[in-house]
C-alpha cells in the first residue's frame, strides 16, 4: 500500500494520499486549505488517479479544497451526512470569524458527486477496502476510516481526522462540539481497537492505538 501525506495551509491540515501501488487510483483524505499543489506533486510523482475524496469531518481546514480537487480529477466525495452542509457553509461549526479565516470573497459550494456515509459503512474504493466509524464529539458528524494494512506487524491504518491525536484529542469548544459525546465516541471506538492499528490524525504526527491506550491522558481516564 501507498500512503503519502503533507500537512497542508496555515494550520497544518494533514491531507493523505492513499493507493494499493504507484500508477493505479487512489484515495485522498482531508484536502484542506492550499491542498490542491501538494496533491498534484504526489499525484504526478506516483502516476495516480484520484477517484474519491474522504472528509472526516466538516471544518473548513479539513474541507477547503474538496470541491476543487473533487473537479480537477472528477473525484465523488464521501461525508457524513451531519457535516454535510458545512462544505456549503462552514460557518455553523466555526462561528463568524471563519469569514476572516477564508478570506472575504470566498463562494463555498459542494462537489457535483457526494456520496452521504455513515456508521458501519463499508467502502470499495481504488482497490482499498474501509470501515467507516461514527465518532460525533469534535463536530455532529465526524467520521474516522479504518483500512486494512497488514504489513510490519500492523493490521489498520485509521484516518482519524480531529478525533484522536498523538498524546490528546480534538477540542470540543467549537459549536457542534461535545465534551461528554467526545468520550463516549472514544470509549465506544477506539477502546476496542487492536493496539498494533496506527492512527494518521489530522494534525501532528502518526501514533498507535497502544500508544494511546498507555499514554493519552484522555484514555487513561476512560480506562
Amino acid at each position: 500500500m501507498l500512503v503519502a501525506g503533507f500537512p497542508a495551509g496555515p494550520f497544518g491540515t494533514n491531507c493523505y494520499i492513499v493507493a494499493t501501488e504507484a500508477g493505479s487510483e487512489c484515495v485522498v483524505v482531508d484536502p484542506g486549505m492550499g491542498a490542491g499543489d501538494g496533491i498534484a506533486e504526489i499525484v504526478r510523482e506516483h502516476k495516480l488517479k484520484p477517484v474519491a475524496i474522504l472528509v472526516t469531518h466538516g471544518h473548513a481546514d479539513h474541507t477547503f479544497s474538496v470541491t476543487p480537487v473533487a473537479g480537477t480529477y472528477d473525484a465523488t466525495a464521501y461525508i457524513h451526512p451531519l457535516d454535510r452542509g458545512l462544505l456549503i457553509d462552514p460557518t455553523p461549526a466555526h462561528g463568524p470569524d471563519i469569514v476572516q479565516l477564508l478570506g472575504r470573497g470566498y463562494s463555498y459550494a459542494e462537489p457535483d458527486n457526494v456520496v452521504e456515509i455513515g456508521d458501519g459503512a463499508e467502502l470499495q474504493l481504488a482497490g482499498l477496502d474501509f470501515i467507516v466509524d461514527h465518532t460525533p464529539g469534535h463536530t455532529n458528524g465526524s467520521i474516522t476510516f479504518r483500512t486494512p494494512f497488514d504489513q510490519n506487524e500492523i493490521s489498520q491504518v485509521m484516518f482519524s481526522g480531529d478525533f484522536l491525536f498523538a498524546g490528546s484529542i480534538g477540542r470540543t469548544d467549537l459549536p457542534g462540539g461535545d465534551h461528554a459525546t467526545m468520550l463516549r465516541s472514544l470509549r465506544d471506538k477506539i477502546l476496542p481497537l487492536a493496539d498494533d492499528v496506527v492512527v494518521l490524525p489530522g494534525h501532528g504526527e502518526q501514533t498507535s492505538i497502544g500508544r494511546e491506550r498507555a499514554y493519552n491522558p484522555y484514555l487513561q481516564d476512560l480506562i
